[in-house]
């Protein structure tokens, strides 16, 4: 397979081109010709005019790509190599939810021929390709996994507004079926990465290895969410208890915050379900995310306290909040913890005024009926800034004391400012 791809007697198509199927389906079209698959013809036709819907890719990302976008299932007839990179999100219950993924396999499935490869690049729980996917597979095509084709997994390693670290600039992890497709599928990555390959001795150490990644994470940051909350009762900065630990040349760097997106606030979640299938019901990992589950209600609350505190009306108070995407400098909303905040503040009958420079205002209505505005006031009894996108990491007091009235709050929720605010009632995590 991989003979035929450098050859170009061999087509790779990508389904999904989201924030991490576009990526790779340009980079690969850098070198060979790439079928781009999504089923939203909207998104496909603003990638034919070179506008990346997940806002993370330039025009010029799409220069010089041989590569055709399509929404019609019957165009992958003509690949051989086939990436899926659907989301796999969780749904109101915490579960996972593999409707995405398992469409893209019934998809994939029913144009699948003889000789071909399937690689999935979602994020899944051990034993999801070969368990839920491949059968799928078999009965769509007809055919017979590792026999009549093969199948591998590269657990994405995306990072939404990061440009260091790139596709090609990291070391993927790939997994095959067999020998010759681990061989295969890390040849043909290896096309497009400078870091090159690591492979993994199985499709479930692969999965398994993608999940923990964020898993660890996650339970690392709750634990700094859960000092900051003993910090704040000890009337102690938790940001300048870190910088002091951080001396130490082991200290991990990690630092409290909304824990939200399409990945740390997701994962574990998949490694619970499948935990719990086995019997064994996870302690750390489920602490975890309760903790960081609970921090944007935490961050309204202790907001509400501190304007109580200042002799003024919990009903109908003001409270300005910068920031509503998942992270800085995106314009991804998904899972975004702001949004618990604001629904939160909500509860106490605070009055919310919003704003990003990143977010579509009217994604996040359709997403959360949430409004954003287009410029904030200046009789905010708090505000609290959320996210610490470019656009406010240089902002002065002058600039929160314009916008706030009389003792009026300023709630920091990652530290940006604590060198910097003299005068107001500062708070942060």
């Amino acid at each position: 397979m991989y003979s035929k791809i450098i050859r170009e007697k061999a087509t790779i198509s990508v389904i999904g081109l989201g924030y991490v199927g576009l990526p790779i389906a340009l980079e690969f079209a850098k070198k060979i010709h790439v079928i781009g698959f999504d089923i939203s013809e909207k998104r496909v036709d603003m990638m034919k005019n070179k506008i990346d819907p997940s806002n993370e890719l330039a025009t010029e990302d799409f220069n010089n790509s041989k590569i055709t976008f399509t929404s019609n299932p019957q165009d992958l007839k003509q690949a051989q190599f086939h990436i899926v990179a659907v989301p796999t999100p969780i749904n109101e219950h915490n579960l996972p939810e593999l409707k995405p993924l398992l469409s893209a396999c019934e998809t994939v499935g029913k144009i699948l021929k003889k000789g071909d490869y399937v690689v999935f690049e979602s994020t899944v729980y051990p034993g999801c390709t070969e368990e839920d996917c491949v059968p799928i597979l078999e009965e769509k095509s007809g055919l017979k996994y590792c026999t009549d084709f093969k199948v591998g997994y590269s657990p994405e390693r995306i990072n939404p507004g990061d440009k260091i670290h790139t596709l090609v600039n990291i070391t993927k992890v790939v997994s095959g079926c067999d020998e010759e497709a681990l061989d295969n599928i890390a040849k043909t990555y290896e096309i497009i990465l400078k870091q090159g390959t690591h492979r993994a001795s199985s499709i479930k150490v692969a999965e398994a290895a993608k999940i923990i990644e964020n898993t660890q994470r996650d339970v690392n940051i709750a634990l700094m969410n859960e000092l900051s909350m003993i910090f704040n009762r000890l009337n102690i900065n938790t940001y300048e208890v870190l910088k002091a630990a951080g001396t130490k040349w082991n200290f991990l760097n990690f630092s409290p915050g909304l824990v939200g997106g399409h990945c740390i606030g997701v994962d574990p979640y998949y490694l619970v379900h499948k935990a719990k299938e086995l019997g064994y019901h996870p302690h750390i990992i489920n602490s975890g995310r309760f903790v960081n589950d609970s921090m944007g209600a935490y961050v309204a609350a202790q907001t509400v306290k501190m304007i109580a505190t200042q002799d003024k009306n919990i009903k109908n108070a003001k409270v300005l909040i910068l920031g509503f995407t998942f992270k800085e400098n995106v314009s991804d909303i998904r899972n975004t913890k702001v949004a618990n905040v604001v629904k939160e503040l909500e509860a106490y009958k605070v009055i919310v005024d919003i704003l990003d420079p990143y977010a579509s205002a009217e994604e996040v209505f359709e997403e959360y009926g949430i409004n954003i505005k287009e410029k904030c006031t200046n009789d905010y009894d708090a505000i609290i800034v959320a996210v610490n996108h470019k656009e406010y990491m240089n902002l002065d007091e002058k600039f929160f004391k314009d916008r706030l009235t009389e003792n009026g709050i300023l709630f920091d929720v990652k530290g940006i400012y604590r060198d910097k605010i003299k005068d107001l009632v500062y708070m942060s995590l």
